[in-house]
């Protein structure tokens, strides 16, 4: 594609020329889920890291763009994130940013305003971008286009709080063998608004913390934790003790289905051991005790599937590896494999529908995990708290960075690379 055709087709008209991008910055993102509250895909945002450097528009722009197509796209195993898109917030200027490029455009949905769809001069760049596979959203339109050829580019359309009269009135406005127009909702705040839309088959965009699991508001002790549950609890305090493998083995050999899920968790992509492991002896061998922990960990996590919507289960997944690659290279091999540990039992509340209290009491960890887990300090704390900043709107991150050591570059790949590795995970996890 050749953006620099678009730059001097445009040039009269665009208001200020295209600096380059300032690579000080933090990616940040908003998860999409469809009615099954599983992830579709997330909007990408850019937090600079410092107040001013690089904040209008088409630097973040440019930034984010190199950033995501230097890690999830970098041409030796294809797109990293398989079928799931990414959404990018779009301006007149940054429509014809060079750096879009670096995107496969069929994984990729542009957010636009209908100043820009409704623009003389970019329609033939927007006819041109989606004939190669880019989606559009249109974006704080009351209504769908009037004209033929501007509804033929949008494939979503921003329906605010998805109001169902709106909603219906919008489907009516489409005729008969029109190309699909996925709703999205992007203004929800609660659960029971989100079932709303689910009912109207609509996607919802999740704004950080806004939304939180149902029946946080019991009282502790109301919940407990599920039989499945306490015998991977189990397994975790036998590993712990460092007791003989046989007889982890045997506690093991009484469950096939739980046998069954962790051979295939330490099978899976995500692992890339080499080698099909067979046995819990043969993973020892290979990985070590303290690995087992960790998948121990995501067993936990996803045992009681009742409690733990998809998206918060790849959310644990995705901070557990965050949080342990950030750690990499400055920890050891068994602080690491803690940070994994620190980053999924951050969630494991909402994952589990029980109180933290209940599942610190049950569950013997550390006390560096435990300082963490419970109120952000400690040494593993810090880690803790940059992997959530990043995950909402990165206020926070460059001045945790700075007191871990961690460049802007460190933080984002560890941050991306751990999106790509919950992605392979996902498919086992699911099963």
């Amino acid at each position: 594609m050749r953006f620099d055709i678009f730059r001097r087709h445009t040039q009269d008209t665009a208001p200020m020329p295209l600096p380059e991008p300032d690579a000080g910055g933090y990616v940040t993102y908003t998860q999409l889920l469809d009615p099954a509250r599983r992830v579709m895909g997330y909007r990408m945002g850019w937090r600079p890291a410092a107040p001013g450097a690089g904040s209008d528009a088409v630097s973040r722009f440019k930034a984010l763009a190199t950033c995501v197509g230097e890690h999830l796209n970098d041409g030796r195993g294809g797109w990293a994130l398989g079928r799931t898109l990414l959404f990018f917030d779009m301006s007149f200027e940054t429509i014809v940013a060079g750096e879009l490029q670096m995107l496969p455009a069929e994984n990729v949905v542009l957010c636009i305003g209908s100043n820009v769809l409704d623009s003389e001069d970019l329609r033939p760049i927007l006819l041109f971008m989606r004939e190669q596979g880019f989606g559009f959203m249109l974006c704080g339109a009351d209504a769908l286009p009037q004209d033929d050829e501007a509804r033929s580019l949008i494939t979503h359309f921003d329906v605010g709080t998805g109001e169902p009269q709106r909603v219906q009135s919008l489907r009516a406005a489409l005729e008969p063998g029109h190309p699909p127009i996925q709703f999205i909702a992007t203004q929800v705040g609660d659960w029971q608004d989100f079932d709303a839309c689910a009912a109207q088959q609509i996607d919802v965009f999740v704004e950080g913390q806004a939304l939180v699991p149902a029946g946080e508001e019991d009282e502790p002790g109301s919940r407990t934790l599920q039989p499945e549950a306490m015998a991977i609890v189990n397994l975790m305090q036998m590993i712990q003790r460092n007791d003989e493998l046989r007889d982890i083995e045997s506690v093991l050999k009484r469950d096939a289905v739980l046998t069954y899920r962790l051979l295939r968790y330490i099978n899976s992509p995500a692992i890339g051991a080499g080698v099909e492991i067979h046995s819990l002896r043969h993973a020892v061998t290979m990985l070590g005790y303290a690995p087992l922990l960790r998948w121990l960990s995501v067993l936990l996590a996803t045992s009681n599937a009742k409690a733990s919507p998809p998206f918060m289960t790849k959310k644990a997944i995705m901070r557990g590896r965050f949080v342990e690659l950030m750690g990499k290279g400055m920890l050891s091999s068994g602080d690491a494999d803690n940070l994994f540990v620190v980053g999924m039992f951050s969630l494991i509340d909402r994952l589990l529908g029980v109180p933290m209290a209940e599942v610190v009491r049950k569950v013997q960890l550390n006390e560096a995990v435990l300082q963490a887990i419970l109120s952000r300090d400690g040494a593993y704390g810090p880690f803790l708290s940059l992997a959530e900043s990043c995950e909402e709107d990165g206020a926070r991150a460059a001045s945790l960075a700075e007191s871990l050591f961690l460049s802007a570059d460190q933080v984002n790949a560890a941050h991306l690379a751990a999106l790509a590795w919950a992605q392979d995970l996902a498919p086992v996890v699911a099963e």
